[in-house]
């Protein structure tokens, strides 16, 4: 954290408004720089702005590439949520083939992904976010608070085991707490259960456009089943330790649903295909698209927009405004209109140049590598945000209705999670309901119920793929031709949210390729009408709860705020090196050479 001068142009004092920047911001990779004015009279942070001082270049590399190799190199995008990007662009690779994969395929690449959002939100939110709430984080911010967590008895401690909420806190403490390293137990488990599916993580190995290459066994789902079930069991001692921490923390600082809190604009893109409903036809997509097991949709001020996976690809802007990026005005236009005859705007992702333009940063121009994604409406462009994913998935899926796989259910009003009986605990029921606010403690609270969602779900994976390799369906893939010239658009969900991969095919090789992840999204910049975007949105009007003075003050409400739509940098900036230089090779004579 870096601390200078007062902000500039005010009639403030330093004690009153003071220019505070964190940058990188840690736990993540450190890409991310967050830039704050902070009211210290009014304990309020008045302005943010997010920088990447990374540029991206996936998008120009990709140009002339083989289209068959695009899901191994676009995987490489991240070394975190990677095989969300293979499965998004052998979606696209689906769609633009015209090939749909046996069900068997489809259902390990269901387990395969299930298992990454296991894996990647149980890390995430016990190992890295859970130190925000931590015993030891807590003393040094809010000492006040530790003491009365130290007093107030977990009303669920029947379930998970610890008494108070301060034992809560103590037990994530970094490397020392019980819970902090319980988490990473599970996670090498919930990593096995993916590598069973695809291979290897998190770059697959065994994912293909047309199915996968994995040999399906009943010795394999077992493998799998036995992990799932261990982390059922963890996951219904997680679920209310999390309720107590989050509504505890409400509790001792009134108003703290101010953190973090920004206008519902929430937006998810589906996950999970149905295989029964998927074919991958554009013609065809908000059919198969309504029938995933995580619905898609845009939720605008609590109100479902839509679920329809055309309307959103079509809806799709990407806005320059304060990045370091030349309009692409001029350049060719590579899709007029979309396989419906839809027209397909130029700020689309299947339009868009990636031209670069470094300059120094000014944060009343340019001043970030991120580029803005927008959805219009038909009338504003909106900077929706995914909250880190779960809360954008279950606020979705809640509202629409349309899920019901037995042991996960959707109401309209929330999800019903149904886990099982267990090594040691009886089957439990869990329900997610549509919070009051999208914020920091909301955000937080989604990820663990997204992951019980996961776990049940998977359940209903495996008894799926089961049932078709004990019927002789064993086959998991689909061969195929390269068309010469076609389009395709792959929409899934990575464990951050929306995450979208648009493909132009020409002459049987890539003319213009846009993955869109959720980075892009939450951690866009002021686009070109003005609008912030997700992170300085969210940060921008926090209230400070710290306890420390401005010359101690470590930010944790700022951080917290930042964290709960776990940023990750690498999908969102890359390094381009230009056309490259020739290497020449100069012999120099070794004392051992020949001598003539």
């Amino acid at each position: 954290m870096t601390q200078t001068d007062p902000a500039k142009k005010s009639g403030k004092s330093k004690s009153d408004l003071m220019e505070m920047s964190w940058d990188p911001i840690t736990r993540i990779v450190g890409s991310l720089g967050i830039y704050t004015k902070i009211d210290w009279e009014a304990r309020r942070v008045v302005e943010c702005y997010s920088t990447s001082s990374i540029f991206r270049g996936y998008s120009i590399f990709m140009k002339g590439k083989d289209p068959r190799d695009a899901h191994f190199i676009t995987s490489r995008i991240c070394g975190i949520c990677g095989d969300n990007h293979a499965t998004c662009s052998v979606y696209s690779q689906n769609m633009a083939y015209g090939v749909r994969p046996p069900r068997l395929g489809e259902w390990i690449i269901n387990l395969g992904e299930a298992a990454e959002y296991m894996f990647d939100h149980n890390i995430y939110q016990e190992n890295l976010v859970g130190v925000d709430y931590c015993e030891k984080m807590v003393r040094e911010t809010n000492p006040g608070v530790l003491e009365l967590a130290e007093r107030t008895e977990a009303p669920n401690a029947a379930e998970h085991g610890y008494r108070t909420i301060a034992d809560i806190m103590r037990a994530l403490n970094p490397l020392e707490g019980e819970f902090y390293r319980e988490a990473l137990q599970v996670s090498r488990q919930t990593r096995e259960m993916f590598c069973l599916m695809e291979g290897r993580h998190v770059h697959p190995s065994t994912l293909y456009p047309g199915g996968v290459g994995t040999v399906a066994t009943v010795q394999l789902f077992t493998d799998y089943l036995t992990r799932l079930m261990r982390y059922v069991e963890f996951m219904k001692r997680c679920v209310p330790m999390h309720d107590d921490l989050f509504d505890f923390i409400y509790e001792a600082l009134p108003g703290y649903e101010e953190v973090g809190r920004r206008r519902i604009m929430l937006g998810c893109w589906g996950s999970l295909n149905d295989p029964e409903h998927c074919d991958f036809r554009y013609e065809n997509m908000n059919d198969w698209g309504r029938r995933m097991f995580v619905t898609p949709g845009i939720v605008v001020d609590g109100q479902l927009v839509t679920t329809n996976l055309v309307d959103i690809n079509l809806g799709i802007r990407i806005l320059l405004g304060s990045s370091y990026y030349e309009d692409w005005e001029g350049q060719e236009t590579f899709v007029d209109r979309d396989p419906l005859g839809n027209p397909v705007d130029r700020r689309h992702p299947w339009n868009q140049h990636t031209i670069p333009k470094p300059a120094k940063r000014d944060f009343d121009d340019k001043y970030s590598w991120v580029m803005s994604p927008r959805w219009f409406d038909g009338s504003e462009h909106l900077a929706l945000d995914t909250g880190g994913g779960p809360i954008a998935r279950l606020w979705t899926t809640a509202l629409a209705g349309l899920v019901d796989m037995g042991n996960v259910r959707s109401t309209g009003h929330s999800v019903e999670i149904n886990l099982p009986k267990s090594a040691t605990m009886g089957e439990r029921t869990l329900e997610w309901k549509i919070p009051k606010w999208s914020n920091a403690i909301e955000r937080n609270r989604a990820r663990t119920y997204f992951q019980a969602y996961c776990a049940a779900a998977a359940l209903h994976f495996v008894d799926k793929a089961l049932a078709e390799v004990r019927g002789g369906n064993t086959r998991t893939w689909e061969p195929f031709d390269v068309p010469n010239d076609s389009v395709g658009c792959g929409f899934t969900e990575a464990v951050r949210g929306v995450l979208s991969h648009h493909m132009v095919v020409q002459g049987g090789k890539i003319a213009n390729y846009h993955p869109y992840p959720p980075t892009p999204w939450n951690a866009s910049v002021r686009d070109s009408f003005g609008t912030p975007g997700p992170y300085e949105d969210a940060v921008q009007n926090t209230p400070i709860f710290e306890e420390n003075s401005p010359e101690n003050f470590k930010g944790i409400d700022i951080m917290r705020a930042v964290r709960s739509f776990d940023p990750c940098l690498p999908c969102g900036v890359h390094m381009y090196a230009g056309d490259g230089f020739e290497l020449e090779k100069t012999h120099t004579p070794h004392a051992f050479d020949s001598q003539t």
